[in-house]
């Protein structure tokens, strides 16, 4: 089964309660969702490997501490994933970025494809695939199945807030993927909605209805 990491940092905690505040218009709501996705991002590398290296500092020469070349790999699930996706690259520049393009079928609720492009050198990556909401999990689970179609070193799902029911579909189809979110709240309402939530991600940040 995968792990669930709730980063409560209080920095992310309070800037969350602002993404979730109605009043919050579209540029600040933008700002707010990089702001958290970045200081996420420092949970969701952590276990990046490291290898010495040599440099000389103004004083003498040295051995110290430098990321073992991993590669890493950012997949927003379009359209809201792309507001998390400048927080992650903040922190890791050199990442590759994919898209997954998906919608929920108002009808059924389930999550319809129709655009999927990776990193060509997708089988050499360590993947972050991005979403602000994890709600029913029918998206992120459809997105991470694309991804391991092209067979990636590893995957790792964030979100800002997530479902209850989302956690455990994510975790039912794909229990080697790890979750790591800011927030689980306390359900889903009879349209799928995240409560209390924020909202839908994608008109917040778009200024769409």
């Amino acid at each position: 089964m995968s792990d669930v990491f709730v980063i409560d940092h209080p920095l992310i905690q309070h800037k969350l309660t602002l993404i979730r505040n109605k009043h919050t218009g579209p540029k600040e709501f933008r700002e707010l969702v990089k702001e958290v996705t970045t200081l996420m991002a420092y949970e969701v590398t952590r276990d990046l490997p490291l290898e010495d290296v040599e440099i000389e500092t103004p004083i003498k020469k040295a051995k110290f501490k430098m990321i073992a070349g991993k590669k890493i790999g950012v997949v927003p699930i379009l359209r809201a994933g792309l507001g998390m996706l400048e927080g992650v690259l903040k922190l890791t520049p050199t990442a590759k970025v994919g898209h997954v393009g998906l919608y929920r079928d108002p009808d059924t609720l389930e999550p319809v494809e129709y655009y999927c492009k990776l990193p060509t050198d997708i089988t050499e990556r360590d993947l972050i695939v991005v979403d602000p909401m994890l709600a029913t999990g029918g998206s992120a689970t459809a997105a991470i199945n694309f991804v391991k179609e092209r067979n990636p070193r590893s995957i790792k799902f964030m979100c800002l807030i997530a479902a209850p029911e989302g956690v455990k579909k994510v975790q039912k189809h794909h229990p080697d993927v790890d979750i790591y979110t800011a927030a689980v709240d306390e359900k889903l309402n009879d349209h799928a909605y995240i409560v209390p939530g924020l909202g839908d991600a994608g008109d917040r940040l778009y200024g769409t209805k």
